[in-house]
């Protein structure tokens, strides 16, 4: 689904490409498609010897004429990027707690690891000669903080010039610890004029993953469809959807591509949950709870926690279309998007495959 034609097969960074939480669920793909290109990778990680978290990483390795080295790294420790990023010159930060649903406390467990991870990593990059560009991977949320911020902007979807502006400590926390991590890094970038920054600001992420355990948001999503969270019908809420392996290939070319800059929206297309439902019943069959209606707004909010999110949530989103612009990214990168459908399937498959749903 990729033009793979605009990236020149040449093109290589001076010396490795430093990946940071190289075992997450973008990541790994990010790894795959920069050991598959030839490229050396020093990706970080909370424990390199663990071989239930970096097992898939060193699999993907031996297959690939790029080599990987694995380093210990926590975004709260300010020197802890140093040994993995000498003589990269290539830095993607990919690390950030991913914690959407029951956040116990958001500015020790959201907020203040993001922040700090993003000033962490840029200011290792400040002092690492060898740095000339640093990939950013945002969010969608660092654009809007809920659908009914589209009421308030003089345009009919969302693009790279809009930013959250409604999201707090006490609101859409996850989403407010990503724009303030962007905002961040833009301002430390503005300091300096060796090392230049792209920032990727993706969709709900999905698609098949390289391991099999993650806790990602679209995981979460997936399984609750599955297994009859949403029995007694589905929310009137919208998901902007891209497929995990084109996330990876567009943090591959706003890193390669000389031209790139700025920030990126990369959604494919947006489909409701009561859609996302449907898409699988006509794969899969009836062999799973998944809703065939949507509930009023009126009884979403009432029932909310029961769904993961919280009334104030459910208030400012259900009910409310989601649109996203994404011509930045299929003309400056020439990304060409995987049907949201596909990717849907692909998803829920793998959560078949490991157990993660059932059939009744």
């Amino acid at each position: 689904m990729l033009d793979r034609t605009v990236l020149d097969p040449t093109v290589r960074p001076g010396g490795p490409a430093l990946v940071t939480g190289a075992n997450g669920y973008i990541a790994s793909w990010l790894v795959k498609r920069l050991l598959e290109r030839g490229l050396d990778v020093h990706g970080t990680v909370r424990d390199p010897r663990d071989p239930a978290k970096t097992g898939h990483l060193r699999a993907i390795a031996r297959d690939c004429p790029g080599t990987l080295s694995l380093f210990r790294a926590d975004l709260l420790d300010p020197d802890g990027f140093d040994r993995a990023m000498e003589g990269c010159g290539l830095v993607f930060h990919t690390a950030s707690p991913l914690i959407v649903r029951e956040v116990d406390d958001p500015g020790r467990d959201v907020i203040e690891p993001a922040t700090r991870g993003t000033r962490h990593v840029l200011e290792t990059a400040n002092r690492t000669p060898s740095v000339r560009r640093v990939v950013l991977t945002s969010s969608i949320v660092a654009i809007y903080g809920d659908a009914v911020d589209l009421e308030e902007i003089e345009a009919d979807r969302f693009d790279e010039n809009h930013w959250n502006t409604t999201s707090h400590e006490g609101h859409q926390p996850y989403s407010y610890s990503k724009t303030l991590s962007e905002q961040l890094a833009w301002r430390m970038a503005d300091a300096q004029a060796r090392w230049d920054l792209v920032a990727v600001n993706p969709g709900l992420v999905l698609g098949p993953g390289l391991s099999r355990h993650t806790n990602a948001e679209g995981v979460l999503i997936m399984r609750d469809l599955g297994n009859g969270s949403h029995g007694f019908g589905a929310a009137q809420l919208d998901f902007a959807i891209v497929d995990v392996r084109d996330v990876a290939e567009g943090h591959l070319r706003a890193a390669l591509m000389p031209e790139a800059a700025g920030r990126y929206v990369l959604v494919g297309e947006t489909l409701s949950l009561i859609k996302m439902a449907d898409v699988l019943r006509a794969r899969f069959g009836d062999g799973f709870p998944l809703p065939r209606r949507t509930v009023s707004k009126r009884a979403t909010v009432m029932y909310a926690p029961r769904i993961g999110i919280t009334h104030a949530v459910a208030k400012r989103n259900v009910g409310y279309p989601l649109k996203f612009d994404n011509r930045r990214a299929r003309t400056d990168l020439g990304l060409r998007f995987r049907p949201a459908a596909e990717s849907v399937v692909e998803h829920f498959q793998q959560l078949l495959d490991d157990g993660l749903v059932r059939s009744r």
